[in-house]
């Protein structure tokens, strides 16, 4: 690996090792401080899990971030995942359970501001509800199980000891599972940045298996959480005994209940099940497992009516929403303010310009979807460089809905692709189908402006490529989709200003 690559990764690699000290607490945390199992054999099991996590199933959450903002130049991921990791860093050193996600959402923020990007307030939306989310689920879970398991244990009257070996061997369990869960979910926190911009090729291992350029990535960057994980002793005791106390069986209940609630924000298999049932499809987006944790605790104690209540450390729990709140402004600002210092002092390129052009293809392709193009005049035909310009542009020219605004600018933005022949065939047959592989090999030789129209020619070819009517059960067929149409585009982009 080529040194200045390994360079410009080290701030993803510390950014894990910083989330393996600090969310492994959120893992074991309880388990530790209720003293059914000893931190380096929590320490081991985690951090194998958490590898497995990231590796086999990382992919779930990892679109989320990119849609909040595509970093697409590699120093620009760098200065982003060390905005992330120093925030991080100084959290942990304070003992706090800080979210990594808050963190990597700020920084990102940050990225985008220094750079022109528009920030996605839908997918910021969605992100910020589920720092909502989090600790609610994790209330309500925790409730839940932990009356239904006290009431199982009263109808077993196990005894004494064989209790204390069955809750052993549950609480190892249940952190195998959510550390697994924790890898899969924040890895995207940790290596997700690194996605549009990242250095690898596939690799085929003996003919066995093939490891993707992303799950490369995601392996480097679960070992780093791994290694992060025996650092994270003074922060499980914070999680595990100050916020109030737990027995043995409310430390179970606690991870399982966390570790449910970064499954369920980062499986796609659960995804698509609730879909086939008429449900609506919840987003699959890194989730602050801090919050999930914190949330279970509360669960346990709100079981135990007044008395319980009494027992919550609430300045504890102050402290921590404190360091909550502040996270995303003091990641955003570092970001803000490293990618200042490193594009001016070590003239390094922290973001690929994006420019913007309302060429007569465009123009076409929004009056066909009802958008007025007359009041647009002064913008037809000129080249404009960053987001926020454009889009201010267009909000002196017109009056639109914020999404038609969304639309205009995703189909002026200029994004060069060419189908190289020499390159597709390192396309993953195993993510993309045949009728998909025979649509791109037909193109091959071609080059196009904008990404839509890659998009377009692809549905010309076969069905496979094309978008199914809006509604609840095409819903999770678009989005899959749709991922694969950005794969594609990715791998033909040409890349510079």
């Amino acid at each position: 690996m080529d040194l200045t690559i390994l360079i410009f990764l080290s701030s993803g690699l510390f950014l894990g090792w910083s989330l393996g000290s600090n969310d492994a607490a959120n893992i074991f945390g309880t388990a530790v401080g209720s003293r059914m199992v000893q931190f380096i054999t929590a320490a081991v099991i985690c951090a194998v899990f958490v590898v497995l996590g990231a590796v086999i199933s990382g992919a779930g959450a990892a679109h989320g971030l990119g849609k909040l903002g595509s970093v697409n130049a590699l120093p620009g991921a760098f200065m982003v995942a060390l905005a992330a990791a120093v925030t991080v860093y100084a959290m942990t050193k304070a003992g706090l359970p800080v979210s990594t996600t808050q963190a990597i959402v700020g920084a990102i923020v940050g990225w985008n501001l220094f750079g022109g990007f528009v920030t996605d307030m839908n997918t910021l939306a969605k992100i910020v509800g589920t720092w909502v989310a989090c600790p609610i689920l994790g209330v309500i879970f925790a409730a839940i199980m932990y009356q239904l398991v006290v009431k199982l244990l009263a109808w077993a009257k196990l005894h004494m000891v064989r209790l204390d070996a069955y809750t052993r061997v549950a609480l190892i369990l249940a952190g195998a599972f959510g550390a697994y869960s924790l890898g899969a979910n924040n890895i995207a926190n940790v290596m997700g940045v690194f996605v549009s911009s990242s250095p690898f090729e596939d690799v085929n291992v003996g003919g066995l298996f093939t490891l993707s350029s992303i799950q490369q990535l995601f392996l480097m960057g679960g070992i780093a959480i791994a290694v992060g994980v025996f650092y994270s002793k003074r922060v499980m005791m914070t999680v595990g005994t100050s916020i109030m106390p737990v027995t043995p069986v409310g430390a179970w209940v606690v991870v399982m209940a966390q570790s449910l609630v970064l499954f369920i924000f980062s499986s796609i298999a659960l995804q698509q099940f609730i879909v086939g049932l008429g449900l609506p499809p919840y987003p699959l987006i890194p989730v602050s497992s801090s919050q999930a944790v914190v949330g279970a605790v509360i669960g346990v104690g709100l079981t135990h009516g007044l008395r319980g209540v009494r027992q919550i450390r609430w300045s504890v729990l102050l402290n921590i929403a404190s360091g909550w709140v502040s996270t995303p402004i003091i990641s955003a600002a570092i970001c803000f303010f490293f990618l200042f210092f490193l594009q001016n002092v070590f003239q390094q390129q922290v973001y690929h310009k994006v420019y913007y052009k309302l060429s007569t293809p465009v123009l076409q392709r929004l009056e066909q979807a009802g958008i007025p193009t007359g009041a647009l005049g002064d913008l037809k035909g000129k080249t404009v460089a960053k987001a926020v310009v454009f889009r201010d542009g267009l909000r002196r020219q017109a009056t639109l809905t914020e999404e038609q605004e969304a639309f205009v600018i995703a189909s002026a933005e200029i994004y060069r692709t060419r189908i190289d022949p020499d390159k597709i065939d390192e396309l993953d047959a195993s993510y993309l189908n045949p009728d998909q592989l025979a649509a791109i090999r037909r193109l091959a030789g071609r080059s196009f402006l904008h990404r839509w129209q890659l998009q377009e020619a692809l549905a010309r070819q076969t069905e496979a490529w094309r978008f199914k009517e809006k509604n609840t059960m095409n819903k999770l067929y678009n989005k899959n989709l749709r991922e694969r149409l950005d794969y594609v585009v990715r791998t033909f982009h040409i890349v510079g200003d």
